[in-house]
C-alpha cells in the first residue's frame, strides 16, 4: 500500500513565518507510486543562474494576481490558482510555445484549463506572458460587466483561451477534440523532411472533472486513440465546495486511467516541488503512443494560514485579515496587483520567442507550398476557413420525380458530398453510424493507426461525443465536425450542445429518428419535447428539413454558419420529394411552397416542418378541392425565419390573416407565436408509444383528415 505523505508547507512557514495546515496527502492503491523528478531535469528553456529566486517570486505574483481579483470583485475561486501555480508557472514559462502576439498562430500548443473556476491561474498567466487580451486593467475588472475576464474563460472573450470551460469535465473532454485533430492533421499533412503539424494539448482538470462522467468517456476514447500529445494535469486536491472529496471521491484515478490506456505520473510535491513538475512534462512528452496523464497533488489555496486545504477557499474571497497573513506567510510584501520587476524582464523573453517560432513555422510552411501544392491548399483552407470555391454545388438536388425517401438518408448524401468538397469535413456517430447513416464511404475510421481517416467511432458516448467535437471545431477555422446519435438522446449531450451555441463552435448535430415517426421502438426512443427545447436555446439553428432539397439546404446552411452550431433533426420513415421545396427556402427560414390565394389573403395558413409537411400540403390540396384558398408554408427553422425583415415575414405570415395552423410531431408549446390566438396547433403533448408510425400518426390526430376538420372549425 502506498503510504500517505504530509504535504509540504510554504517556504514561511518553514521559517516560522507563518503556518499552512498539516495535510495528510496520498489514496490507498494496489501499487506502490514513486514520485517523479528525484534528480533535476533540464526544461524546454534553459534556466539561468538565480532562476530559482525568480521562479518563487513568479509564483507569488501569480498566486497574488488571482488573490487580488477575487478580493476585488469580491467573488471568485482563488484556491486553485494558489494551488496551482508552481504547476502554472512551469508549464507556461518553461514549456508551452506560443506567441503571445499572434494568439490564433496555427501550430501553437494548446492550453485549457478545464477546472474553470480557477480561471484567475490562466489570466495571470496570458498577462505575464505578453497576451494583449489580459492587461492589469483587464484583471483588476474581473468578473465585471464587459470585461475580458469573466467568471469562466470563454474563448470568445479572451483571445489566448482556446475554449470555453466551466462545466466540470467538458474542457477536458474538448481538449480530447483538440488534440484528436492535431494527430489527425499530423497524419494527412506531415512529410518526411518538413513536420508542419506538431503540437501538444495541455489540460489542467481537477476533482470535480474527473467526478462528472464526461470525463471518463472522453479518457477512454483519448486513450483507445492513443493520443499521445495530450498531457493532462489533474489537479489532486482533495477538496470539493461541499468539503474534503472523501465524502464523495475515493477511487484511485491513476488505476483508471492506466485501465484506459494511458500513461500515467505522480507528482506528489506539486506545492514546491518545481523538478518534479518539469521532470513529469519531460516524461510525458517522451510518451508518444498514448496520452499522460499527471496527477499533481497540491494544497489548495496554499499559503492561507486559516483558509488552506478547506473548502472555504474554494469558490469565495479571502478576506481583508486573512489575505494579510497570507502575504505575510508568503513574504509578499506589496501592494494588490504588484508585478516585480524582475517578473517583468523574466516573462518578457516569450514575446521575441513567440514571434521566432511562428516564423521559423511560416519558413517552412512556404517551403511546404513549393514542395507540396495540393497538401498546401487543403491545409490552408482548414487553418484560414476559407471554404473551397464551388463547394456548395456538390449538395444534391432533388425534383419530385425522385422517389421517397427518409431524409437521414438524404442526409447522408449530403455528407458524403461535402466531404468530397471541403478538405476539414470530418465526422461520425455514437455507435450508430448504420442508423443515423453517417458513414463517408471514401474515407476508413479515424483509429489509433489510421488517424488520417475522416470516420470518428464515438461508441456509446453521446455526452464526450458533442464535447470533443466541439473541441475539432475550435481547433482550426476550416474544420468541420458533425456527430450523431438519435434526437432524443440530445439529452445527454444537451451541455455539450449548450456550450457549443455559447463558445460558437461550428459542429453539425445530425439527428436521426426525429419523432414518434420511428415507431415500434416506443416513447423511451421518441422524442417530443427535443425540437422546442432546442429552439430555446441561443445562438443554435435547429433544422427539420422536410425532403431532399430541403435536406441539401439545411446542410448548407450549417456550414455557411461559422459562428453558430446547427442541429439536423431527420426522419426515419420515408417523405415524398415535394413540389416547392428549395434549398433558397431553407436559408430564409420559413417559406411559401404552394398557395393558390392572391392579394397576400388565403382563406388559411398551413404551416408544417420535417415529416408533417407533407401531410399538410395534402390536406390543402383536399381544402382548394372545397374551393379555400390555402398557403402551405415550410417552417424548417425558426431562429434563421425571425432574423428575416419584418416586411419578409408579414409575405410569409400576414397579419391580416388569423386562420392558422400549425402541425408537427412535438409538443405545440411554442406555435402561438405563429398561429395566434385564433390558430390552433395539432401536435404531441404527451410521450409517444410503441406501434407502428403510421398508426402512431392516427392515433394522435396527425392526418390530413384532422388537418381538414380542424381547419373546417376554424
Amino acid at each position: 500500500m502506498a503510504t500517505a505523505t504530509q504535504a509540504p508547507t510554504s517556504p514561511a512557514a518553514a521559517s516560522g513565518r507563518g503556518s499552512v495546515l498539516p495535510l495528510l496527502r496520498g489514496r490507498p492503491s494496489t501499487r506502490v507510486r514513486l514520485a517523479v523528478g528525484r534528480r533535476p531535469q533540464t526544461a524546454l528553456r534553459a534556466q539561468p543562474p538565480g532562476a530559482a529566486e525568480v521562479v518563487e517570486q513568479s509564483v507569488n505574483t501569480i498566486r497574488f494576481l488571482a488573490v487580488d481579483s477575487v478580493e476585488k470583485a469580491k467573488s471568485g475561486h482563488p484556491g486553485l490558482p494558489m494551488g496551482c501555480a508552481p504547476l502554472g508557472h512551469v508549464l507556461f514559462d518553461e514549456f508551452l510555445r506560443f506567441n503571445p502576439k499572434n494568439p490564433y498562430w496555427f501550430d501553437r500548443d494548446r492550453f485549457i484549463l478545464s477546472a474553470g473556476h480557477g480561471c484567475m491561474l490562466q489570466y495571470a498567466l496570458l498577462h505575464l506572458a505578453g497576451y494583449d487580451s489580459v492587461t492589469m486593467d483587464d484583471l483588476k475588472a474581473f468578473r465585471q460587466w464587459g470585461s475580458r475576464t469573466p467568471g469562466h474563460p470563454e474563448n470568445f472573450e479572451t483571445p489566448g483561451v482556446e475554449v470555453t470551460t466551466g462545466p466540470l469535465g467538458q474542457g477536458f473532454a474538448n481538449a480530447v477534440g483538440l488534440a484528436l485533430a492535431e494527430k489527425h492533421l499530423a497524419a494527412r499533412f506531415n512529410k518526411p523532411d518538413l513536420k508542419i503539424v506538431d503540437h501538444h494539448t495541455y489540460v489542467i482538470l481537477g476533482d470535480g472533472c474527473q467526478m462528472e462522467g464526461v470525463s471518463n468517456e472522453a479518457s477512454s476514447l483519448a486513450g483507445h486513440w492513443g493520443l499521445g500529445k495530450l498531457i493532462a494535469f489533474y489537479d489532486d486536491n482533495h477538496i470539493s465546495i461541499d468539503g474534503s472529496t472523501g465524502i464523495a471521491f475515493t477511487e484511485d484515478a491513476l488505476a483508471r486511467y492506466e485501465a484506459l490506456g494511458w500513461h500515467t505520473i505522480w507528482v506528489k510535491n506539486g506545492n514546491t516541488g518545481y523538478d518534479d513538475i518539469r521532470a513529469a512534462i519531460k516524461e510525458a512528452k517522451a510518451v508518444k503512443d498514448k496520452p499522460t496523464l499527471i496527477k499533481v497533488t497540491t494544497t489548495i489555496g496554499y499559503g492561507s494560514p486559516n483558509k488552506a486545504n478547506t473548502y472555504s477557499v474554494h469558490g469565495s474571497a479571502l478576506g481583508t485579515k486573512e489575505v494579510e497573513a497570507t502575504k505575510n506567510n508568503l513574504s509578499w510584501h506589496h501592494e494588490p496587483f504588484h508585478v516585480p520587476d524582475e517578473v517583468k524582464r523574466h516573462w518578457s523573453h516569450h514575446i521575441d520567442e513567440g514571434a521566432s517560432l511562428e516564423a521559423e513555422w511560416n519558413k517552412k510552411i512556404v517551403e511546404y507550398e513549393k514542395k507540396y501544392r495540393q497538401e498546401a491548399a487543403e491545409l490552408k483552407s482548414i487553418i484560414s476557413g476559407e471554404l473551397p470555391s464551388g463547394w456548395d454545388n456538390s449538395l444534391p438536388k432533388y425534383t419530385p420525380e425522385n422517389p421517397a425517401d427518409a431524409t437521414r438518408n438524404l442526409s447522408q448524401q449530403c455528407l458524403n458530398a461535402l466531404a468530397k468538397a471541403i478538405p476539414g469535413f470530418l465526422g461520425g456517430s455514437a455507435d450508430l453510424a448504420t442508423s443515423n447513416m453517417t458513414l463517408l464511404k471514401m474515407f476508413g475510421d479515424f483509429q489509433k493507426d489510421t488517424p488520417e481517416e475522416r470516420n470518428i467511432r464515438f461508441g456509446v458516448r453521446e455526452h464526450a461525443m458533442g464535447a470533443i467535437s466541439n473541441g475539432i471545431a475550435l481547433h482550426s477555422p476550416g474544420l468541420i465536425p458533425y456527430c450523431a446519435t438519435f434526437f432524443v438522446f440530445t439529452d445527454y449531450m444537451r451541455a455539450a450542445i449548450r456550450l457549443s451555441a455559447l463558445c460558437g463552435s461550428r459542429v453539425i448535430f445530425v439527428m436521426t429518428h426525429d419523432s414518434i415517426g420511428l415507431g415500434e421502438d416506443g416513447p423511451t426512443h421518441q422524442p417530443v419535447e427535443q425540437l422546442f427545447s432546442l429552439r430555446a436555446m441561443p445562438n443554435i439553428l435547429m433544422l427539420r428539413p422536410a425532403d431532399g432539397n430541403e435536406t441539401s439546404g439545411a446542410y448548407k446552411i450549417a456550414v455557411l454558419n461559422r459562428q453558430r452550431p446547427s442541429v439536423l433533426a431527420l426522419s426515419r420513415q420515408k417523405l415524398q420529394q415535394l413540389k416547392g421545396t428549395s434549398a433558397e427556402g431553407v436559408a430564409k427560414g420559413g417559406y411559401i411552397i404552394s398557395d393558390n390565394s392572391s392579394g397576400n389573403k388565403p382563406d388559411i395558413i398551413l404551416i408544417g416542418t420535417g415529416s408533417e409537411l407533407e401531410i399538410v400540403e395534402k390536406a390543402a390540396d383536399e381544402l382548394r378541392k372545397d374551393g379555400k384558398t390555402v398557403r402551405v408554408v415550410s417552417l424548417v427553422c425558426w431562429e434563421l425565419f425571425e432574423e428575416q425583415s419584418e416586411k419578409y415575414k408579414e409575405s410569409v405570415f400576414p397579419s391580416e390573416v388569423t386562420s392558422r395552423i400549425s402541425v408537427e410531431a412535438g409538443v405545440t408549446f411554442g406555435w402561438e407565436k405563429y398561429i395566434g390566438e385564433k390558430g390552433k396547433a395539432i401536435g404531441v403533448d404527451r410521450f409517444g408509444s410503441s406501434a407502428p408510425a403510421g398508426k402512431i400518426y392516427k392515433e394522435l390526430g396527425l392526418t390530413v383528415e384532422n388537418v381538414i376538420a380542424t381547419a373546417k372549425s376554424l
